[in-house]
């Protein structure tokens, strides 16, 4: 049950980042972080109950944070430059 309610949170994440890297604000940003740290819990959660695939989870997982996280960041940068 825990895999599926993962996947839905990481797609909904990374189109709900898109979404505010082109409508930035500060309560879409928090959003977003919202929905990367449910991502990364419950990706934990994954990997502890299932050690197994470990490695290529976390590969992805790194993937993941990385693309969002520079998303976010473009985001905020266009946000404080629309602010000033």
């Amino acid at each position: 049950m825990i895999l599926p309610l993962h996947i839905t949170i990481a797609l909904l994440s990374i189109v709900y980042t898109a979404y505010v890297f082109f409508l930035p604000t500060k309560n879409k940003l928090r959003v977003s972080y919202t929905l990367v740290a449910l991502t990364v819990a419950t990706g934990t959660w994954l990997v502890v109950t299932n050690p197994a695939h470990m490695v290529q989870s976390c590969i992805t997982g790194l993937l993941y944070l990385g693309v969002v996280f520079s998303a976010i960041a473009l985001a905020q940068h266009k946000l404080a430059k629309t602010q000033n």
